[in-house]
Order: structure tokens, then sequence, then C-alpha cells
């Protein structure tokens, strides 16, 4: 029998279970909470969404940020470089891709244009709206080169972290997704926990398709992946 994946979380305090739910009903055992010490017995690790991150992390003044939790931004910041070092998997959703990227060097766009904002901004409810995916990419083999996802986010990966590429976009043409050519590390901005299993929607993709795939990381399965730029080759 086939031993369940270990993965590890980080969040809100009161905002986890959707990804909770998701991962099991994915086959994983999900572990960690609010704050959690880097774990590395764990198979990979997610970063959930949530808040915005403290713009002096990336060398800004507060631009339209909302304010920041400094505990869980270095309680994230330790789980990434930690992840990250040992050359475990990691997946960023949400803020967990905007961390992704302020963790490498990179910025983000504090607040975006309200003309923008429409398309991914809606409040209490999810916004819909379609992504294009870079050919040979993990998303555009998941999901073809363009796909409908849920959203809802007012800031956006801007300059790229080192070694970081973009490999979806939204229409607007900022980053929605980013990997790192070579690693198994994978930012998608979209909520895949809220269109998975109980919570599939028939206006965006199957947001457990990812999961599975992740999963499959973790647990060493590169097989299906092995000729796709960006994850376990040099070639991009």
């Amino acid at each position: 029998m086939e031993t369940q994946a270990r993965i590890q979380l980080s969040g809100e305090p009161d905002g986890m279970q959707n990804y909770f739910d998701a991962l099991t009903q994915a086959g994983a055992v999900p572990v960690g909470g609010y704050c959690p010490s880097p774990d590395l017995t764990c198979d990979g690790l997610v970063l959930c969404g949530g808040g915005d991150l403290d713009s002096a992390l990336f060398g800004q003044e507060n631009r339209g940020s909302e304010a920041p939790d400094h505990a869980r931004d270095a309680a994230e910041l330790a789980l990434f470089q930690a992840f990250f070092q040992a050359g475990k998997p990691i997946l960023g959703i949400c803020r967990g891709m905007q961390l992704i990227n302020v963790a490498l060097g990179g910025t983000l766009i504090q607040d975006l244009p309200q003309e923008q904002k429409a398309f991914h901004c809606g409040g209490k409810a999810d916004m819909v709206h379609p992504l294009r995916a870079l050919e040979g990419s993990v998303l555009h083999m998941l999901y073809g080169p363009v796909f409908s996802v849920n959203s809802s986010h007012h800031q956006a990966v801007d300059a790229l972290g080192k070694g970081l590429r973009a490999v979806a976009w939204a229409e607007s043409g900022f980053a929605e997704a980013i990997d790192c050519p070579g690693l198994p590390l994978l930012g998608v901005q979209f909520h895949p926990e809220r269109m998975a299993f109980g919570r599939h929607r028939l206006d965006t993709v199957d947001g457990a398709a990812l999961f599975s795939w992740f999963l499959g990381v973790c647990q060493g399965d590169v097989s299906a992946f092995s000729e796709m730029p960006g994850l376990f080759s040099d070639k991009a």
C-alpha cells in the first residue's frame, strides 16, 4: 500500500479548512496551521492564501497594501527557505505565490488599477476569468492553453524573483502563475481549493487535477512530467 504524502500547510488561523479538505480528498495527510515551524519530515509545502505581505519586505512604502501580519510573514518566509533549500516541492496559492516571489527577491503590485481589479476582486464572492498558459507548463498540461479560474485578489506579482518565470497570465497581462525551471516549485494566483472535490464548480476548471499533480510530485512520481520544461530539468 502506497504511503500517503504528508503536506505541511501554513495559513490564516481560521482560514485553512478548504485547503485541508482538498488535500485530504486528494489523498494526502495535511499538517500544520498558523505560523508553524518548518517540518522537513513532510513531503511538500503548501503556502495558503490570505492577507497582504508587508511591503517593506520588497523594499517599498505602503501603496495600497492592507495591514500585514508580521508573525505570519516571518514564519512563512522561514518555511519557504527551509523547503526550498531542501529541494522539496512547494505549492503557493494566492498570497503563497506572492510570498514565493518576494522570498526570491521579486516585487508586487500592491493594489491593482480599478479597471483590472474589477475582474479579480469581488469582495466575498470569487470572480471568474480566463488565463493563458505557457505551452509546456504544468497548467498547460493540466488545463490547456486558455482556461477559466476563480479569483479573489487585489495584488499581483510584478518584477519576478530570481530564477522564476511566468507560466500563466491574466487577460490584462500580469502573471497569474510562476515556476522555477529545474525545481518542483509552482505558484498560482487562483484558488484551486475552492474549485475542487465538494467545491468543484461548473464555470472553472477542476482544481482537483492540480492537487493530484502536486501530490504526485511530492511522492516522487516525475515520469509524467519529466519532459516538461520548468520542473525537473534545466531546459526552459
